[in-house]
């Protein structure tokens, strides 16, 4: 990822420069240099080697022999590893090496009013410098997705001898008694990981200027001597001032710096890393047990027979569900952008979760009901096929009926909504940044255009202001040798040495 480009809001258009913050930001783009430069270094191998793997491919695709395309392919590989290694190391000691270099930087910064009228001054746009781009995306994306289902089923069947002597010996030596077990379980893992890293720098070509640059002669003199209290300018005598004006062009000579222009850039550094896993458990225990006498059934089935009913319910029967599900979303941005504040969208992500799995409820019922047969018919004795298989019918009917309506009870799960930034988030950033470049109007300093207003200087356009008609005027800005009316000075020194201009 390339570094964000050095930028102090202390150094605005029109302020007095402090070279020392000025420094500082020199040093900054000169630790980032040697990682920049080394990205730039691997990522054009790694473009380079991707062209020739698919040259390669489309080569043979023709059949045509690609030797020596794979030789040197193989050969910008092991560049590439070098390059990587290379780039790790000199992000690691860049970052190091800027730390302390922005942390004298860090906290809020106080200045001198600026000596500029900005009542007169204007602020221009040129076309001085070019549009340029350099983007790197990377996106990585995990979606993974795994389910486990089982079914545990037990039988247990005993038979019971009991003594029903009031119906006889016949019934009193049967009797039976069942009980099964059906437990599904189903378990759901789904996780979504998804990180994307943008960098993009961009350059553009309108230059910002004071143009034309006026300046207020009083308020400089009062920064001046703000400035320089050891070397203070004194406005309450021409023989002073005379002397001031006299030390033009010598070493002992003061002056302030103040920024003038400036060509500008802009950056949009981001990542954003989001992480969605969702865990499900559930499962779902069917207990019936059973346990009757052959000569209650009859019974029971012949009294609800004569009082308009039919079957007997001699069982009961518990559906039991648990459901265990948590979701777990983790997101990750940062985001830098320096001449420039996107828009940034939050998005929602659905939080919930998933409901009671919708298991074969069909297929246990069945399983259910045979086991029940079974013993249930080991256990009858003589009896009469009509009657044997009506009541075991209506047996059945009833508890197929009740576990189907137990089964079929199941609620919906609350869920709900949250918003977060994601990756959509991030490209929605980058599409309204790309946007504002395309509009212009936006950047932040990368050249610094800085003006010298000279001790000598300031003499000067304070006499020609004050005594317009006893000396000779000597524009110290753009307001030409006509000056003195509205504040400004009639002197001139021209558009500021660009010549003095460092840039980052």
């Amino acid at each position: 990822m390339p570094s964000t480009i050095p930028y102090d809001p202390a150094l605005a258009l029109g302020n007095l420069v402090s070279l020392e913050r000025l420094d500082v930001l020199e040093q900054i783009a000169a630790a980032q240099a040697p990682a920049d430069a080394a990205e730039d270094t691997l990522n054009s191998l790694i473009a380079a080697k991707r062209s020739l793997d698919m040259t390669s491919q489309e080569l043979a695709g023709m059949g045509i022999d690609t030797t020596d395309v794979d030789t040197e392919s193989a050969g910008v590989g092991k560049d590439v590893s070098t390059a990587a290694q290379a780039f790790a190391k000199a992000k690691v000691d860049a970052i190091k090496a800027i730390q302390p270099l922005k942390a004298k930087m860090a906290g809020i910064s106080d200045s001198v009013e600026s000596p500029v009228d900005y009542n007169r001054t204007q602020i221009k746009q040129m076309p001085l410098s070019a549009d340029g781009l350099r983007m790197n995306v990377q996106y990585f994306s995990l979606d993974q997705n795994s389910q486990q289902s089982g079914t545990h089923a037990s039988k247990i069947a005993s038979f019971i001898s009991g003594q029903v002597g009031i119906f006889g010996d016949e019934f009193a030596s049967q009797a039976s008694g069942s009980a099964a077990s059906q437990v599904n379980s189903q378990v759901q893992n789904h996780s979504i990981s998804g990180t994307l890293v943008i960098s993009v720098t961009c350059t553009h070509k309108d230059a910002v200027l004071l143009a034309p640059f006026i300046l207020d002669v009083d308020k400089g003199i009062r920064a001046f001597n703000a400035y320089f209290p050891d070397n203070m300018i004194k406005t309450d005598s021409i023989a002073s001032m005379q002397k001031v004006a006299q030390q033009a062009n010598t070493k002992e000579e003061k002056a302030l710096t103040l920024l003038s222009g400036a060509t500008m850039g802009s950056c949009f550094i981001g990542m954003v890393h989001i992480l969605n896993t969702t865990d499900t458990r559930s499962s779902e225990t069917m207990e019936s047990v059973a346990s009757s006498l052959q000569t209650q059934f009859k019974v029971a089935g012949w009294f609800a027979s004569v009082s308009g009913g039919f079957g007997v319910n001699s069982s009961f029967s518990d559906d039991a569900k648990a459901l265990l599900s948590s979701q777990n979303v983790t997101s990750h941005c940062t985001l830098t952008t320096v001449g420039s504040i996107p828009s940034i969208k939050s998005n929602q992500v659905k939080m919930g979760v998933k409901q009671f799995t919708d298991f074969d409820g069909a297929s246990s019922m069945t399983a259910l009901l045979k086991l029940q047969g079974v013993t249930q018919t080991d256990q009858e004795s003589v009896s009469s096929a009509a009657d044997r298989a009506r009541t075991g019918q209506e047996f059945m009917a009833m508890k197929s009926n009740q576990m189907e309506s137990a089964l079929s009870a199941l609620s919906d799960i609350d869920d709900g909504a949250n918003k977060v930034i994601d990756t959509n988030s991030m490209m929605d950033a980058l599409d309204d940044y790309i946007q504002k470049c395309l509009a212009g109007n936006i950047g932040a300093p990368i050249t610094y255009y800085l003006k010298r207003i000279t001790a000598s200087q300031l003499a000067q356009a304070w006499m020609a202001k004050y005594y317009p008609n006893k000396y000779i005027s000597i524009s110290a800005d753009d307001a030409g040798p006509a000056g003195g009316s509205g504040g400004s000075s009639s002197s001139s020194t021209t558009g500021g040495s660009s010549g003095d201009g460092s840039g980052d």
